[in-house]
């Protein structure tokens, strides 16, 4: 299937694509922040810069959009047809970037969460489901495990 966009507008809109201060971001710091949850924003100490990061625990909280991050078993996590090889190799590279930084925060100490933006968007259209994240946040930080996916 053809792209329905232009060669221009659909590079306009790539370009549109936010890399932090994403509302799914946004949403998880604020559910943290009200739950007394501190942290610091887009920490740049730190291998790939967490979209949070909690001192207090020793985690980095990563917010990762479905697409781009390719969460398994996701229906959001759909390939374009078009130039298809170009986004196999961006996806693979993104993968490959996310295992190196996860490592390199693990042999610092430092325990890695990721919450996926499909969850976040499940909890933005219900307060269970938030509620529901929150204490799933709050369970990974009280436990041992060096990462955890939400």
């Amino acid at each position: 299937m053809t792209d329905i966009k232009s060669k221009e507008a659909r590079s306009a809109n790539m370009r549109a694509v936010k890399g932090k201060d994403t509302a799914p971001e946004i949403f998880v710091r604020k559910l943290m922040w009200h739950a007394g949850i501190r942290y610091f924003k887009n920490y740049r100490a730190l291998p790939g810069k967490p979209d949070a990061y909690l001192p207090r625990w020793r985690v980095a909280v990563f917010v990762n959009g479905c697409f781009w991050h390719r969460h398994p078993g996701c229906p959001q996590a759909t390939t374009p047809k078009d130039h298809r090889e170009f986004w196999l190799k961006k996806f693979a590279r993104t993968r490959q970037r996310d295992v190196e930084e996860r490592l390199a925060l693990n042999n610092r100490g430092i325990r890695v969460l990721t919450v996926w933006e499909c969850s976040v968007k499940r909890a933005q259209r219900s307060a269970e489901e938030a509620e529901k994240l929150l204490e799933d946040i709050e369970k990974f930080l009280r436990g041992s495990d060096s990462a955890a996916d939400l």
